[in-house]
């Protein structure tokens, strides 16, 4: 018997990420903090709709980092300019959504402060978006890690960016409809900057 949920921790995760959060919300739920880092996953990546289609956003690590290394220890890179770039990005792509300046001052730390570790860049991320989505969710962290769980609902691959999901959430205006046609589960951030106080309801 299940009694509980393991979620990974993603960067800025897509729609489906969050109505499953809700679904799940009844359980006991853990955010897995003992993995190692599993290169090319949500854990460092997002999609968003740009002027041009789709838009993945990557935030780069450290060399040195693999699949032996424990997540929570993976520092975030400053070679490149990508904070720069990705806030750039998303004022390129959404400035003209009904809710992105309501919401710019919320969101523009994250890109001018540098945070030492991925992990915990994401999970004040995280924080902001349960806050903003209006989602009150109690969690705690995961002591230790287990390949497989068989008393909890195990999440931290099925809601990876890799795997193809038949996931349809209610469809909203999205700024570029009009060119690439309606986008489907993209970063909760589209959603957010379209509908606001409402992007919870369209999940």
């Amino acid at each position: 018997m299940e009694n509980g949920a393991v979620f990974p921790l993603f960067y800025l995760p897509n729609v489906e990420f969050f109505k499953t959060l809700r679904e799940q919300n009844k359980e006991q739920l853990f955010i897995e903090k003992q993995e190692h880092y599993p290169k090319q996953s949500s854990r460092n990546r997002t999609t968003i709709a740009g002027p041009n289609g789709k838009l993945q956003l990557t935030v780069p690590v450290q060399k040195g980092s693999n699949t032996h290394t424990a997540y929570k220890d993976v520092k975030i890179s400053y070679a490149d300019d990508w904070q720069r770039i990705h806030w750039l990005s998303l004022g390129t792509s959404y400035r003209s959504s009904a809710y992105f300046e309501f919401y710019e001052d919320d969101f523009r730390p994250f890109y001018e402060k540098k945070f030492n570790y991925l992990f915990d860049y994401n999970l004040e991320l995280f924080h902001l978006l349960l806050k903003l989505l209006k989602m009150p969710l109690n969690f705690d962290f995961t002591d230790d890690y287990q390949k497989t769980y068989t008393d909890k609902n195990d999440f931290r691959e099925s809601l990876n960016w890799k795997n193809q999901s038949s996931y349809q959430h209610k469809t909203y205006y999205q700024v570029f409809q009009d060119k690439y046609g309606y986008q489907n589960n993209l970063s909760v951030v589209d959603l957010l900057f379209s509908q606001g106080p409402q992007a919870s309801r369209f999940f």
